[in-house]
């Protein structure tokens, strides 16, 4: 595995010396064949957006595809130039608005977490350089699944944690919440959660892009346990290689919503945002292929079997 991460290690970073305008050219370059010839996960693509557009034509559907493959070369581009991306360059092209609204909240109200619903919309990469615009006595961190490979695996962790913030491997985020919490540090967690849940894992449907769709509730969970503020990222693209994210708060008490209303708020502003510009979220994830009739089946089967 040392010598996979080291290999891959040298080239990304290699690569990533080379000025931004050169990575874009490589990615214009790119698109042809994956889209044309290797046709990464176009299948999958495709079923999503007739499944959340029902009202576009396939004219439509395929303008929004081709600019979605051609955005996800210009993330993979823009992911690996994190490398290298000078500190002044990365905060020129990603910025933020409503920090300052957190932190205010997080001293006034004498709350220690902030919990950030996030989507794989934009460059979600790029959003964890949110360390170099918060104050140093406030911990950003993020919530990860690990990859199944572990060269790939270290390597995103290196590169997301050169910030200054923290990966939390999802297994032990109650966990590590807890000794944050204990130790009064002042964090700011972002949850990326707009996956698709295990069987095991879905406890809520909500209405979403013309679906009911499984969603995962831990971030409302635990923000509710923690009394946490809630905030939303709303992410724009102004142009090629910039992003604007204005962080929007949910609820300040979670604790006194009804249960999977803060989920259910989450999934109406990210829906918003995929609708004002569709092909910048992540189309190639098979987000509904566990069906809320197939999740009734399985749990009537269950109760049948317990009996």
């Amino acid at each position: 595995m040392k010598i996979v991460y080291f290999l891959i290690f040298c080239f990304w970073y290699l690569l990533s010396l080379l000025p931004l305008r050169v990575l874009y050219f490589f990615s214009d370059l790119l698109y042809y064949p994956l889209y044309y010839c290797i046709r990464y996960r176009r299948p999958i693509v495709r079923k999503n957006l007739i499944g959340s557009f029902p009202e576009k034509d396939i004219k439509e559907i395929i303008k929004i595809e081709k600019e979605f493959y051609q955005f996800f070369c210009d993330y993979l581009m823009e992911t690996i130039k994190l490398f290298t991306m000078p500190k002044k360059q990365l905060m020129k092209r990603m910025t933020f608005d409503g920090i300052e609204d957190i932190t205010d909240e997080l001293e006034t109200k004498n709350k220690e977490l902030c919990f950030v619903y996030l989507g794989h919309y934009g460059n979600w990469e790029w959003i964890a350089s949110l360390g170099y615009w918060t104050p140093k006595d406030i911990l950003c961190a993020q919530i990860y699944h690990p990859l199944s490979n572990k060269a790939f695996d270290a390597l995103f962790i290196k590169l997301r944690s050169q910030f200054g913030g923290e990966c939390i491997p999802m297994k032990v985020t109650l966990r590590r919440i807890i000794e944050l919490k204990k130790a009064q540090q002042k964090t700011i967690i972002g949850f990326i959660s707009d996956q698709l849940p295990k069987w095991s894992s879905i406890h809520h449907f909500t209405p979403f892009l013309h679906r009911d769709t499984a969603m995962f509730t831990g971030t409302e969970q635990m923000g509710k346990k923690f009394g946490a503020l809630i905030y939303y990222a709303e992410v724009t693209r102004p142009k090629r290689g910039y992003y604007h994210c204005t962080f929007k708060k949910l609820t300040e008490h979670p604790e006194s919503l009804k249960n999977f209303e803060v989920t259910d708020l989450y999934a109406t502003q990210l829906e918003q945002m995929i609708k004002q510009t569709p092909y910048l979220w992540l189309w190639s994830h098979d987000r509904w292929k566990r069906t809320k009739e197939e999740y009734e089946r399985r749990k009537k089967e269950s109760a049948s079997n317990r009996t």
